[in-house]
């Protein structure tokens, strides 16, 4: 590859980082609203299908990011930016933890208990999200590069959803549980917002398959890459 080509690389791999960091910290800043999507009317555990949190809308393209990254930068790039999520919504909590301590003046549009209501609960929000994100994005990670191994580059669909797959559940299962244990979420309601999200979640892995196929191919076209061939970064 020539200079210009990996500067190139370069450039995407810092827009693809971008993508992830900020569908990552809105996930966490937004979750406590919820949503209903029936197209199906199925109860789950006296839940519906899918009565779900509008934070788990951006957080599926974290996957598949990680799992582009993974595929055309390798796999210590693809940690690097899970890394940088996780400072990323350090920050972003700490800012919120200030932004709630500051008293609101009188005349203050939002006040501190609308914002207190909104926002109260990030700092456990983020917390639940970034224990899960981080077990589930480097389970996803390991299980992407061990089935890219195994195959030797072939059968993309594969790695993409069974490393999303895997990664997703697990990730659910955290923060359902964490929520739960926080009192933010009632117990009762633990099964039916587990399946709920799983089920959404692996929906949208499967929609977002050929968007993986997609971006891999305009990859290997661009900067002309073999099978298995992945970019090195200046």
């Amino acid at each position: 590859m020539t200079i210009q080509d990996k500067l190139a690389a370069q450039r995407i791999y810092m827009l693809l980082g971008a993508l992830f960091i900020t569908s990552l910290v809105v996930s966490n800043l937004i979750f406590q609203k919820f949503f209903y999507w029936y197209p199906f009317h199925i109860e789950v555990f006296g839940t519906k299908l899918f009565e779900i949190s509008v934070g788990i809308l951006p957080y599926p393209i974290t996957f598949l990011i990680t799992d582009l990254i993974s595929e055309i930068y390798g796999k210590k790039r693809a940690n690097q930016v899970v890394v940088a999520g996780i400072f990323a919504s350090i920050f972003s909590l700490g800012i919120v933890l200030v932004s709630d301590a500051v008293p609101a003046t009188s005349w203050s549009p939002v006040t501190d208990g609308m914002f207190q209501t909104v926002f109260g609960s990030t700092a456990i929000a983020v917390t639940a999200s970034m224990l899960a994100y981080l077990f589930a994005q480097f389970v996803d990670i390991q299980i992407y590069h061990f089935w890219k191994g195994l195959t030797k580059g072939k059968h993309l669909w594969l790695r993409n959803n069974g490393s999303t797959f895997c990664s997703q559940f697990l990730d659910t299962f955290t923060i359902v549980f964490l929520l739960c244990s926080f009192d933010i979420i009632e117990w009762e309601k633990f099964s039916g917002l587990l399946i709920s999200g799983v089920v959404f979640k692996w929906l949208i892995a499967i929609f977002d398959t050929p968007f993986m196929y997609l971006g891999v191919f305009l990859f290997k076209k661009r900067f002309k890459l073999q099978v298995n061939e992945e970019i090195s970064l200046l």
